[in-house]
């Protein structure tokens, strides 16, 4: 098993945008999804220096290799999982709500 960064990164989306509504939905969305990452048992804390090679989800399931982030994307946050490879920490990325807005998900192992 080995500790992998799941990074999100979404269009630069004005905030503003979003209703009180909107923005409750889509927190627990996000709440919903670490959760069940959580209940897993592979939610793991803080780490230290990233691979520099990984793959990124997009919406519509698209992987790629990666890391290559585009100026017009901001990296929003990260969650630290663990996963016995890189395979099965991107399955675990599966379901992040940074896909619906047009988003993607960084995959990296967490060297140490």
């Amino acid at each position: 098993m080995s500790d992998f960064i799941l990074l999100f990164r979404q269009p630069d989306l004005d905030r503003q945008v979003m209703s009180p509504t909107e923005l409750e939905v889509i927190t627990k969305r996000w709440q919903a999804w670490a959760g069940g990452i959580a209940a897993q048992g592979k939610l793991v804390g803080n780490g230290l220096q990233l691979a520099t090679e990984g793959n990124v989800l997009r919406a519509n399931g698209l992987i790629t290799d990666g890391p290559f982030v585009e100026v017009k994307e901001r990296l929003g946050s990260f969650l630290i999982v663990r996963a016995g490879s890189l395979e099965e920490a991107t399955a675990l990325a599966h379901g992040c709500p940074a896909l619906d807005r047009q988003g993607s998900v960084e995959i990296r192992a967490i060297l140490g």
